[in-house]
């Protein structure tokens, strides 16, 4: 037994038989034309060179900021070891003898140990000046606590110079933070 769709006029069918038909054409989608495949094809294409072009963009990016900490790492490195021996420079001219500074060779010390200095001073290294300064974690690394002419948490003695390259703390300086002036301290506890 078949049944055969008659052509129904509006009129002829029910309420149920106009949604079918309506759902029929409205889930029927016409079919693309091979310009707008095309123009599909080329937008996806487009997009995807676009996201390639970004990522390589932020890779070049990406990998010259490394080559750039590298240097910058490297450099720091090289840096700290000539900031030891200008430490040892300093320490051996505090041994020298006053009556020797007129010596030739103590004057020749004394202008190798003043072009190291601005060698690293062209490369943005400094010292960092603490004794008689405020204790500052992010600058100084106390290594004890002692009693001196100094007021309480400030730095009384430099154990081993600190330094900054390009405002960079490369080194803090090792220091001895006063605990106050312990003779004014007792004082005090005696007055009490």
């Amino acid at each position: 037994m078949t049944h055969k769709k008659k052509d129904l006029k509006p009129e002829d069918m029910s309420q149920e038989q106009e949604k079918e038909i309506k759902v029929e054409v409205l889930d029927k989608e016409p079919e693309p034309t091979e310009l707008e495949l095309m123009s599909k094809e080329r937008d996806e294409w487009k997009d995807k060179y676009l996201r390639s072009m970004a990522e390589f963009e932020n890779y070049r990016r990406r990998s010259t900021q490394e080559k750039t900490d590298w240097i910058k790492r490297s450099t720091e490195k090289l840096a700290l070891e000539v900031c030891d021996v200008l430490d040892n420079f300093e320490r051996a001219l505090l041994q020298m003898e006053p009556e020797h500074a007129e010596d030739k060779f103590v004057k020749g010390i004394l202008l190798i140990e003043q072009q190291l200095r601005s060698v690293l001073l062209r490369e943005g290294v400094k010292k960092i000046e603490a004794l008689g300064a405020e204790f500052d974690p992010g600058l100084h690394d106390a290594l004890a606590h002692i009693p001196s002419d100094y007021d309480e948490n400030i730095v009384a003695a430099i154990i081993q110079n600190g330094y900054t390259m390009n405002d960079k703390v490369i080194r803090p300086v090792r220091v001895a933070v006063s605990n106050g002036n312990e003779l004014s301290k007792k004082q005090e506890n005696n007055e009490e």
